[in-house]
């Protein structure tokens, strides 16, 4: 039997997996090139149902504080951020505007399948894009 026959058949050793692939190498079908466009709009259609069935929470007045704290309001919002925010009781991470702020929360808006929604998070739930 000839030596690469061996290893491909998931011998020891040489370049091959116990099914037979390539280590290192996608199965038969994986396709590369729009894997990242696939999963991101696999993404959005799952955060359109979210947003659909469930209504977005924000954070309270109470929790806010707005009477007792200093508020800073953007009058041309553009700083781009992910956010996580919640549909009913699921979490979702969006892409989103900083539109005002307090030293503990942020405002953002952000849109879902052509509707625009507005929210209060924490600030540690918020991470600024470059």
């Amino acid at each position: 039997m000839p030596h690469h026959w061996h290893q491909r058949s998931g011998g020891v050793g040489g370049p091959w997996n116990a099914l037979g692939r390539r280590k290192g190498h996608p199965a038969l079908g994986t396709n590369r090139r729009y894997a990242t466009a696939v999963d991101a709009r696999m993404n959005e259609r799952a955060l359109e149902v979210t947003a659909r069935d469930a209504p977005l929470q924000s954070l309270t007045p109470d929790e806010l504080r707005l009477d007792e704290v200093p508020l800073t309001v953007d009058p041309k919002p553009r700083r781009k951020v992910k956010a996580w925010v919640r549909f009913g009781e699921t979490p979702v991470r969006v892409d989103a505007v900083a539109a005002r702020w307090t030293p503990s929360a942020v405002g953002i808006t952000f849109t879902v399948d052509g509707r625009e929604h507005r929210c209060w998070v924490w600030v540690g739930a918020v991470d600024e894009l470059p």
